[in-house]
């Protein structure tokens, strides 16, 4: 029997639709409009699609979008000075900067310079610190939005063995801690695990973030376990060699034959990212003004 096929894109849009609704009555009710702030720096081309669609995707939910693009030569003390003004704009709740950013400027310098209360990525150490002590954090936005899958999927994790197979500070590590909110069992496993498919195999929450096409074969994979595949790998095309695809961490037509749920790639995780950012801006604006933060919004 194959196993359900968890719909992102579809929750993707349930959640903006969700905060949509909540910026209207924070209109309403006290005057107040979420402000998301997005810098670029430079050309790359995968960084200006994801920006336009961020901007694009936060004005239709209602909110303020600020954009600021700087060229590739940028100092980053010219950088750290735009951050610094943004930190003290009371109309900018969130802020995010597109990684990766260019060579000549220190990545961790510049995340750390956004006040931690706008760092809607959760990437400020502060935040880190906050999530790894159970304590309200900014957290970062994909590990939010296979969390939510996955609660919507199960209801309550409490008790379940999870694995998550990466270790990054984007989403193998903060992944991790949230499910150890939830009550899951975590373990966390990598590319030197011994005997990874064994690890794997005692998942009831399986969780592929290690950035390798198709790593995890289905019989790695525990019947009727939720598989949540965060990789977004593009590989040569197998009909055609002049085209590529869209690939996971997981072979997807051999899991989909032994989990009980799985999400795709391309359609799982991917659209949630955005989502859960502009999920992010609403939860930061309301706690900037004092309001109750939106419910089922937030870890």
């Amino acid at each position: 029997m194959s196993a359900t096929i968890i719909d992102g894109k579809a929750f993707a849009a349930k959640v903006r639709a969700q905060v949509a609704g909540h910026v209207a009555r924070l209109k309403e009710d006290h005057g107040v409009t979420p402000g998301l702030a997005v810098v670029l720096v430079g050309e790359d081309p995968a960084s200006q699609v994801y920006v336009r669609s961020k901007g694009k995707q936060t004005v239709e939910a209602g909110m303020a979008s600020f954009e600021h693009r700087l060229d590739a030569d940028t100092s980053e003390a010219d950088l750290l000075a735009l951050i610094d003004t943004l930190n003290n704009d009371p109309a900018v709740h969130g802020i995010l900067v597109q990684l990766p950013l260019p060579g000549h400027m220190n990545s961790d310098l510049v995340i750390n310079a956004i006040d931690p209360a706008k760092d809607v990525d959760g990437f400020h150490i502060s935040n880190v610190g906050l999530l790894g002590t159970g304590q309200k954090s900014m957290v970062p936005c994909t590990p939010l939005g296979c969390l939510m899958m996955l609660r919507e999927h199960h209801g309550h994790l409490s008790g379940m063995n999870a694995v998550v197979v990466g270790r990054s500070n984007i989403v193998g590590k903060p992944m991790a801690q949230l499910l150890l909110g939830d009550s899951c069992t975590v373990t966390i496993a990598h590319s030197r695990t011994r005997d990874l498919a064994a690890v794997c195999r005692g998942a009831d929450i399986l969780v592929a973030a290690v950035g390798r096409p198709e790593m995890i074969p289905g019989d790695w994979v525990k019947p009727g376990a939720t598989v949540i595949d965060v990789g977004i790998n593009r590989i040569q095309h197998p009909e055609n060699p002049e085209k590529t695809r869209l690939v996971g961490d997981v072979d997807f037509v051999s899991a989909v034959e032994v989990a009980g749920a799985i999400t795709p790639v391309p359609g799982g995780v991917g659209p949630m990212t955005i989502a859960c950012l502009l999920a992010n801006t609403l939860t930061a604006c309301s706690r900037a003004n004092g309001l109750q933060e939106p419910e089922g919004l937030t870890a």
